[in-house]
């Protein structure tokens, strides 16, 4: 038993509903143009897969019908088609670059802010270098929930975009290996990336000016 927005899509929009469809006049100019101005695209009661279908002009209707009819024979008949090579590296770019902008920023603010905190604050307080690293990790933490949301336009902004899949192949193994391995390798490049701060840090400068805070709290 098929049960999807797709299923209830398909029996809001029958052949009685598609004769209706085909007369209203569109809304918006165009498919893209509508689903901007849509507060959501989830299906759930009859009223928004009318709302949804209403705002398409009569060419991206029919569109629409044919695109629902092949999903759901291809449902009933129990078929799920494996994902392409095109689409496999579609969901390893889509899922890797955004986590290689989360690396670079996470490790870079940890070691600036670990950096600092050591330097300036670690004599005063009286912790030790772990110490000043774990609170640089915090900040990082803090920072990252700010920051992932300017990193996820800036990946739209570049053009790239998820592949479309049905949702049984998003539901296959291949696809969420192939997204768990992105953000793994992704992560990994990005904090990799990350470290690069280390390189303008002299341990035997950073060394002497703690030796110096000391000496005057002393």
């Amino acid at each position: 038993m098929i049960s999807s927005p797709v299923r209830l899509a398909s029996a809001t929009i029958g052949r009685a509903g598609y004769r209706m469809l085909l007369n209203c006049p569109p809304r918006r100019w165009s498919t893209t143009a509508a689903f901007k101005h849509l507060d959501k695209l989830i299906i759930e009661t009859p009223d928004d897969a009318m709302e949804i279908a209403s705002r398409l002009s009569a060419s991206e209707q029919l569109m629409l019908k044919t695109a629902l009819d092949d999903c759901l024979t291809k449902k009933e008949k129990g078929k799920v088609e494996d994902l392409t090579p095109e689409q496999v590296k579609g969901i390893f770019l889509v899922n890797s670059i955004p986590f290689i902008g989360f690396g670079v920023l996470d490790n870079m603010i940890m070691i600036l802010a670990g950096e600092y905190i050591d330097q300036q604050l670690g004599a005063v307080l009286a912790i030790s270098t772990m110490a000043a690293a774990a609170l640089g990790n915090l900040i990082s933490d803090i920072a990252g929930v700010g920051l992932a949301h300017y990193v996820e336009v800036a990946v739209q902004r570049v053009g790239i975009k998820h592949p479309v899949l049905t949702a049984a192949q998003l539901d296959s193994g291949k696809a969420r290996f192939a997204t768990n391995a992105a953000r793994a390798a992704g992560l990994t490049v990005g904090c990799l990336i990350g470290m690069f701060p280390l390189l303008f840090f002299d341990d035997d400068d950073d060394k002497k000016k703690k030796e110096a805070n000391k000496n005057k709290l002393g």
